[in-house]
């Protein structure tokens, strides 16, 4: 893939089996595109605004987003993203168990391209992060 094709992706969830099943399935699926992680949402934070040690390059980036999360949950890391001017335009996509309608309505509110239910198995969530993948791949992000 080429350096201006790169898509910067940032997984933000705080559960540790979630986060080996999406680079598993990056894997599986030969997705090179680099993978940043974030436990919540003020890590998420500091990785997209460069105010920690990491720091996500501020072209072609997509967030991952998980909404039950400690610390800052990803409905609140959602309105604190399109507070800002310097983020209010990042793609986010939900990746979530989250099936509650409120939060469905509330993160299209607030702009996410997407909100996607977690598969249960395995082979479900490779599934899921190859159509993931062929979307970004043709789709013309900033």
């Amino acid at each position: 893939m080429s350096e201006s094709k790169m898509l910067h992706i940032l997984l933000v969830d705080d559960d540790e089996v979630d986060i080996m099943n999406v680079q598993r399935a990056f894997r599986k699926n030969n997705i090179v595109n680099p993978l940043y992680v974030a436990h919540n949402g003020l890590e998420a934070l500091e990785l997209l605004r460069g105010t920690g040690d990491a720091k996500i390059p501020s072209e072609r980036r997509l967030v991952l987003l998980d909404l039950n999360m400690p610390k800052m949950n990803g409905l609140e890391l959602l309105r604190e993203i399109r507070s800002d001017p310097a983020l209010h335009a990042l793609t986010v996509i939900v990746l979530t168990t989250s099936d509650d309608e409120r939060d469905k309505v509330e993160a299209y509110n607030l702009n996410i391209s997407g909100y996607i239910l977690k598969p249960v198995t395995f082979g479900a969530f490779v599934d899921a992060m190859a159509t993931l993948n062929k979307y970004w791949a043709i789709n013309e992000l900033p």
